[in-house]
């Protein structure tokens, strides 16, 4: 004789059950303990009237009639009480949050939709709500979210006229070879203080030193003075670096270009055919400047305003900065010293690569629709 499984109503009844339970504990996580969402809870008097019924011998189905609640909770009650031997709660498994799921939705909505938000200001918004909780308790409810305090970083201003050229000018050149970008000088001027370089520096100290000399960097006011530079560089390697006497101006800057463009780009073996790159500074653009690129057949590139993040010679910068503090110049002369010997020891191989894959700039630019990219 074949034993008789269980009927299939019964089978059909367990799995909806179970996604029933299911789907309430993923609300009850989603939502919060204390949210809108919570379910009605019976009473114990309730629950243990259906252990009653059952322990003498009614059905599911007689027990829900009886006591009029639904069949699913009925089961719940009594497979409870078979797992845990109890129909009451049991205990939770920490202290129920401080925030309501209302509150911390709110929160989190308010951190996407001003990510300058303080967390001073979500506490008192908090507060006039009537829960009251430390900037602690913000902070890790955004986390959960994937929401992190970090610093701003810094980028040009960019109105719609300016992503308007920036998606232009990628969009235009995205397709063009390796070799025209390798035909290409790129230039620019950069400001390198004495004491001013602002990278983050580590001490290993113990507690009350941190005043100590050893575990400070020593600094004076306004810098210490700095150095202005103009360079440039190819693909092919890094080409003069001139410092800047004075101020900057157009009879200046075609002055530095008389001297150092064309020698650099021969040594650079650009043959005579390159283009060269500058920004839209207004001396650069001036009417005797272009003039001066005319009469020397120089092409110059369309460049789109407010695009320093398109320029590789921004990462060489900071090479440079970064490589001359570490060797701490004491003075003005040491520093421009110091600055054309690392500018002289930037490999031929950084340089590549930086234009090797200028493309994905391009293609960042596009993504961005014309805006702020991570270079």
């Amino acid at each position: 004789m074949t034993q008789k499984g269980p009927p299939v109503c019964n089978l059909i009844s367990v799995q909806i059950q179970l996604l029933r339970d299911g789907l309430r504990c993923w609300l009850r996580e989603y939502w919060g303990a204390n949210s809108i969402m919570k379910f009605k809870e019976h009473t114990r008097q309730v629950r243990n009237m259906v252990l009653e019924k059952f322990k003498a011998g009614l059905g599911y189905k007689k027990i829900s009639q009886a006591l009029n609640i639904s069949r699913s909770t009925v089961q719940s009650i009594i497979r409870k009480w078979k797992e845990y031997g109890t129909t009451g709660n049991l205990p939770g498994q920490g202290r129920p949050p401080k925030l309501t799921g209302r509150t911390r939705r709110s929160l989190i909505r308010e951190a996407a939709k001003r990510p300058m938000v303080t967390l001073d200001e979500m506490q008192r918004a908090t507060a006039q709500v009537g829960e009251t909780v430390h900037r602690t308790t913000i902070s890790r409810a955004l986390h959960k979210c994937g929401l992190y305090g970090r610093v701003a970083r810094r980028k040009p201003l960019l109105k719609e006229n300016h992503k308007k050229s920036r998606l232009q000018f990628a969009r235009s050149h995205v397709e063009d070879t390796a070799n025209m970008w390798k035909k290409v000088l790129w230039s620019d001027e950069t400001k390198i203080e004495l004491f001013g370089h602002n990278a983050k520096r580590y001490a290993w100290r113990r507690n009350n030193t941190a005043h100590h000399s050893e575990n400070t960097i020593p600094t004076v006011k306004y810098g210490g003075g700095s150095i202005m530079l103009w360079g440039c560089f190819s693909s092919a390697g890094t080409g003069k670096l001139v410092k800047v006497d004075g101020k900057m101006d157009g009879a200046k800057y075609r002055a530095i270009l008389e001297e150092n463009l064309l020698e650099s780009a021969k040594d650079l073996r650009l043959g005579r055919r390159f283009t060269f790159q500058q920004d839209n500074d207004p001396k650069h653009k001036a009417r005797a400047t272009m003039e001066w690129f005319k009469k020397k057949n120089i092409h110059v590139l369309e460049w789109p305003s407010q695009s320093p993040d398109l320029n590789p010679i921004e990462n060489l910068w900071q090479d440079l900065k970064t490589a001359v503090h570490k060797r701490s110049p004491s003075n003005l002369t040491e520093l421009e010293l110091f600055c054309k010997e690392e500018w002289a020891r930037i490999s031929v191989t950084r340089c590549a690569k930086l234009v090797e894959t200028y493309p994905k700039r391009l293609a960042a630019v596009i993504a961005a629709k014309g805006g702020s990219t991570k270079y």
